[in-house]
């Protein structure tokens, strides 16, 4: 394809995220960097020009949701734009570079995380190989989206280096080659100077603070993906965030792989991985005053000028210290929400999934950290049906959920996925026997939380506008991440609101699109603080007047 003369209108590209916050990251820094370039952003379909899809891989069913979305687009394209060029990104190219080729010939071209500051390059490129395929008009024979999707579940039990041009043997008659653009080994993470624009409300965003995991969990493909853990320099976060306020952001989320690990990749003599509490600690101790640790992060973040909240996700409980707990209590802007994935509670379980962190460890830290951050919301998930576990082993999960009692939790059905340590463990559990320990973790929560929320009635809350609804409708209680597992299920907790206008607010206990809401009677200002009081309350949410 020749390059677009001075005459011609500028190409319009869409874009669909899938999966993660970090993943939505992407997808604002690839629109950025469109902009920059001169292209135009359309969320109509039937306008683009080209089309990018940004796939997840966590899981079996994010991969099915990304295989599916690509699907339709492609089916869509054929009967309303059969021009448009179709880009897939993200984890699922980088997980499955050698085949998906084959196995998605209507596909233009594929990029992994990498490549994200060379989208533009890579639209134009899919954009000329539309042309020149539509120009062959050869007609290749379809097979149907439940074949496909079974196919890529297949190509998990394929060797990476598959013959390219074949999928389980069979020949796929291509028309022209679609580029593949993917690093093996990712090493980019985006800076402040990186062109963003931002796909998330006004007035919150996420800030990637690192890329990439140190961690061995046996369950885990994320550092297969994503690669090595890789922090930004706090001065360029810093910038970020100063930038963000004068755009009026009033809520940062810091996300990374493992936010605990920041800093330690970028100490002087570092030498592997200092994953494990007793190697973390060890190295923590041999930092010099100045160097960048979450903790110190915090604390400058922190001194800011402005009214707004600064929330941690994605923390491991391997690298908890007691200056982090101190700088959660004392940081007046930094939220007391942690956010600490602990996958299971039985000591046998966490030696299987490799987790580097044990039941007596774990107790005790949840000890310091209520003790230390008073009023702070604790939120995880688990892994149910993980190879090995035994009734017992989930009998003391379910105990340790009851005396615990977590304010937020979700639940994840153990998926299997080739290439992990987990994958070739015997004694896998049956699909029926993970389903049935999951209800019954969910069921469990549910109650946890519903006792909660009823203790919540008359207590003033400062919460953070998200915008408004009309009443006399239900409100939906199903939240779904691959991330945060079952977060919450529809089983009669949907709230039916009264007539008349109601505000739809978060407390400091919720994130942003995986926690409750707060509805509140009236119209607030979107975007802007408030102060509540609880007047009710449904299984996830809270209802409240303003104060």
């Amino acid at each position: 394809m020749q390059p677009k003369n001075q005459a011609e209108s500028p190409r319009r590209v869409g874009l669909v995220s899938l999966g993660c916050a970090k993943n939505l990251v992407d997808a604002e820094v690839m629109l950025g960097t469109l902009l920059r370039d001169g292209f135009e952003i359309t969320n109509d379909p039937a306008r683009a020009d080209a089309l990018i899809i940004n796939t997840c891989s966590f899981i079996d069913a994010a991969q099915e949701e990304s295989v599916d979305t690509i699907l339709e687009s492609a089916a869509f394209r054929e009967a309303h734009a059969r021009g448009q060029a179709l880009i897939v990104s993200g984890c699922l190219p980088q997980r499955f570079r050698a085949q998906l080729r084959d196995l998605l010939p209507e596909v233009d071209a594929f990029m992994g995380v990498d490549e994200v500051p060379r989208v533009s390059e890579i639209v134009r490129e899919a954009l000329a190989h539309r042309a020149a395929r539509l120009g062959l008009e050869r007609v290749r024979e379809g097979r149907s989206r439940a074949e496909r999707r079974q196919d890529l579940l297949r190509l998990q039990e394929t060797a990476p280096d598959t013959a390219a041009g074949s999928v389980n043997g069979r020949r796929v008659a291509e028309d022209l080659t679609a580029p593949v653009v993917v690093r093996a080994r990712p090493r980019y993470i985006p800076d402040y100077d990186t062109p963003r624009f931002r796909l998330t409300p006004a007035h919150y965003a996420y800030v990637k603070i690192a890329e990439g995991c140190n961690h061995p969990c046996s369950f885990c493909i994320i550092p297969q993906m994503r690669g090595s853990h890789r922090s930004r320099p706090l001065e360029d976060i810093v910038r970020e965030v100063r930038a963000l306020l004068d755009q009026g952001v009033r809520e940062f989320n810091l996300i990374s792989q493992d936010s605990t690990y920041y800093g330690l990749d970028l100490r002087p003599r570092r030498a592997g991985s200092v994953a494990s509490p007793a190697k973390f600690r060890e190295a923590m101790r041999d930092l010099p005053p100045e160097a960048p640790t979450l903790a110190r992060l915090l604390e400058v973040l922190d001194g800011l000028p402005g009214d707004f909240w600064v929330r941690v996700l994605y923390t491991h409980p391997a690298h908890w210290t007691e200056e982090l707990i101190r700088t959660f209590a004392q940081c007046r802007k930094v939220v007391r929400y942690v956010d600490m994935p602990l996958q299971h509670i039985h000591d046998l379980m966490l030696e299987r999934m490799r987790r580097e962190t044990s039941r007596a460890y774990i107790e005790e830290l949840l000890q310091r950290i209520r003790s230390g951050i008073p009023g702070v919301t604790l939120r995880t998930t688990f892994i149910v049906g993980f190879p090995g576990e035994t009734e017992a082993c989930f009998e003391a999960l379910l105990e340790f959920m009851e005396r615990v009692r977590f304010d937020r939790a979700g639940v994840f059905l153990y998926s299997r996925e080739e290439g992990t340590r987990a994958a070739r463990m015997a004694q896998q559990v049956p699909a029926e026997v993970k389903q049935r320990r999951r209800d019954r973790a969910m069921e469990l929560q549910r109650r946890i939380s519903r006792e909660r929320n009823a203790g919540m009635v008359g207590r003033r809350l400062r919460v953070l506008v998200e915008g408004q609804l009309r009443g006399g409708r239900a409100v939906p209680a199903e939240i779904r991440s691959w991330e945060h597992g079952l977060v919450r299920e529809d089983n009669g907790g949907s709230a039916r609101l009264g007539r008349g206008l109601w505000s739809v607010a978060r407390s400091e206990a919720d994130a942003p699109e995986v926690d409750g809401r707060v509805f509140v009677r009236g119209e607030l200002p979107v975007g802007r603080f408030a102060t509540v009081e609880v007047v009710g309350w449904t299984d996830y949410d809270l209802i409240a007047r303003p104060v």
